[in-house]
């Protein structure tokens, strides 16, 4: 049988782990994706350090742009344009 883990170990979980998004692979990032969402904790800002698309980790060498109230990022693994709001 799997351990259900409370609302509050899952959050602390989640924040640890964007400490070091940096060294993670797509798959793990989808694992915690799923825990997050399967415990109603919303990743506000931290959805801005990996691609919708290929669920990669940002590397600093993607391509950057600032547009009124938006910000576009291109992602170099997959040339997915991800845009936020500001």
């Amino acid at each position: 049988m799997k351990k259900k883990i409370s609302k509050n170990e899952a959050k602390e979980k989640i924040e640890k782990f964007f400490l070091e998004i940096k060294n993670k692979t797509p798959k793990e990032i989808k694992r915690i994706k799923n825990l997050s969402s399967n415990q109603k904790i919303s990743l506000k800002g931290s959805k801005n350090l990996f691609c919708k698309n290929c669920l990669t980790p940002f590397q600093n060498n993607e391509k950057i742009r600032i547009k009124k109230e938006s910000k576009t990022t291109e992602c170099k693994n997959c040339g997915k344009i991800n845009r936020f709001r500001i």
